[in-house]
């Protein structure tokens, strides 16, 4: 049964976003139905009669119109907007993706630690997946979302906020198609606000994520957030995203080009290809210490897979900002 709220009901309110998720949907609305806490549904463009479904769980449905493209950080703020018409006098908003089940416990919890630390603007728990033995891709993911225990640079798509301040920040950025949650962290820490990861169970996500192809567009999203979210900040002086984007682009590109052309004064200059793997094992050994060493291995070598697809995203943004093309989302599913 649902721990009830000590923060009075009409103080709390949730905006859950998706597109096509189905079941996972119905699942995300249930498990938010025993807060007694409104809630609005925002509907990227769904064929599968999502926002009709929700209609007749109760919730409040927004369907985003089709003249700009759809991002997770546009359907976020317009159900924030959407709630705050309908409540204005909600003073705690739980965010959470559609595709994510809410845990009983969470809200009492997140709420009763936002009214005891005054300098949090943002909490967040434990996200798991909900299948990770179901592939290799679907376990990646539920070690990502292991994340150190305490004050925080980012929280992911799951957190509950308080509404005032994520108003005065002015919320997401709606062109960013990735990424969104940690730049508007990053906007609230230089406001000298907080965020807090805290050891409590918060949701169970539903990658539902199996093929090959699946984790190397999700990854290829990652490199283009990114290096928008540097360009965004490019001129601000705090070198957002800086590290990351040179992480890339050394693994993906500097160091193949630099063996290669030493392998063209000597063939023994291949051998520094076994960088690579030197650095899959010491990645590993990060992992370990949390992880079992099977798991440690895969996700460790993934995460170098993955500075190529990264790369890739990387250079798409690129090449979309010197065309002048809008941001569009890249699905993985």
């Amino acid at each position: 049964m649902t721990e009830s709220l000590q923060t009075p009901p009409d103080a709390v309110g949730a905006v859950v976003i998706g597109r096509n998720e189905g079941e996972r949907l119905v699942r995300c609305l249930q498990s938010l139905s025993g807060f007694g806490a409104p809630t609005v549904y925002v509907d990227s463009g769904s064929s599968d009669g999502s926002p009709a479904r929700a209609a007749q769980m109760g919730a409040e449905v927004v369907s985003l119109p089709m003249d700009r493209p759809f991002t997770a950080g546009r359907a976020r703020n317009a159900g924030f907007e959407r709630l705050m018409q309908l409540h204005p006098n909600i003073r705690y908003v739980q965010f959470v993706d559609g595709d994510c089940e809410v845990a009983a416990s969470w809200l009492p919890f997140a709420c009763k630690f936002l009214e005891l630390h005054a300098d949090v603007a943002i909490v967040c728990g434990r996200r798991q997946e909900r299948h990770p033995e179901a592939s290799v891709y679907n376990q990646l993911c539920d070690i990502e979302w292991d994340t150190p225990i305490g004050y925080a640079n980012a929280c992911g798509g799951d957190f509950l906020a308080r509404a005032e301040v994520f108003g005065q920040v002015g919320g997401f950025d709606n062109t960013l198609i990735a990424g969104e949650e940690p730049e508007m962290c990053h906007r609230l820490q230089r406001l000298s606000w907080r965020i807090y990861r805290a050891d409590a169970p918060m949701t169970l996500h539903d990658a539902a994520m199996t093929r090959f192809s699946q984790w190397t567009r999700r990854t290829s999203r990652a490199g283009y957030a990114y290096a928008a979210r540097a360009a965004m900040h490019w001129r601000d002086g705090t070198r957002y995203c800086w590290r990351e984007n040179i992480r890339i682009a050394l693994w993906a590109f500097a160091v193949p080009l630099a063996i290669v052309a030493l392998a063209l004064w000597s063939p023994w200059c291949l051998l520094l290809g076994f960088v690579y793997p030197l650095q899959w094992l010491r990645t590993s050994q990060r992992v370990r210490a949390q992880h079992a060493q099977r798991s440690a291995l895969a996700y460790s070598f993934f995460v170098m897979l993955g500075k190529w697809p990264e790369f890739y995203g990387q250079m798409l943004f690129l090449i979309r900002r010197m065309r002048g093309h809008e941001q569009r989302i890249i699905e993985y599913k």
